[in-house]
């Protein structure tokens, strides 16, 4: 069990925040890692300063004609479990252990990419979300110069308003304070019912 003192959570759905960015959540379908389907609505949870974050991104993204989409977000912890023990050994790099939780357990981590604002349609990265391979690392060299201009924009943007990259996913985007929540494991209904 972890100890304290955490800040009270404050799960806020993102769209309720800014309802332009778009929501493409893969485990609310069969389109991921595992083809499972793992919540029961595509909803997109984070606490309330990671949420306000993400609306001033999108902000200045849309001046660009681009905006945000989310894969995930807040990530109850029995699903980080789940994920863990359906993930080989030799690929676990890319799944969060259970024993210490995730950062999309505490509401402070996203998943994400660029889309086209007026259409919605993702921007083409250099690797795919989700894609277990050297091309996902944020500093691979590979893929066109495009893909990987994209990807540098989108980590300048985010870095810019408190959020730190995961190295090994270009996606994967944490917020500043993430050590400061606890783990959670409400469900996205649970969370709904407040």
């Amino acid at each position: 069990a972890e100890a304290g003192p955490f800040r009270a959570a404050d799960l806020t759905e993102v769209i309720a925040v800014d309802p332009t960015i778009r929501l493409d959540i893969r485990y609310a379908t069969t389109n991921n890692f595992t083809g499972a389907k793992f919540y029961d609505q595509p909803k997109a949870f984070l606490q309330r300063p990671a949420a306000e974050a993400l609306a001033r991104v999108q902000r200045q993204l849309s001046a660009r004609g681009l905006g945000l989409l989310i894969h995930d977000a807040y990530r109850p912890w029995h699903v980080t479990k789940m994920f863990w023990d359906a993930t080989p050994e030799n690929l676990r790099e890319f799944v969060a252990d259970p024993a210490r939780g995730s950062r999309h357990n505490r509401g402070c981590a996203v998943d994400l990419t660029l889309c086209d604002l007026q259409t919605g349609e993702p921007i083409q990265m250099v690797a795919g979300y989700d894609e277990f391979s050297p091309r996902s690392n944020a500093r691979y060299p590979g893929g066109t110069s495009r893909g990987r201009w994209y990807r540098e924009l989108l980590r300048r943007v985010m870095e810019a308003e408190g959020y730190q990259i995961y190295g090994a996913e270009w996606w994967h985007f944490d917020y500043q304070d993430w050590q400061n929540y606890p783990i959670g494991n409400a469900t996205f209904e649970q969370l709904e019912s407040r």
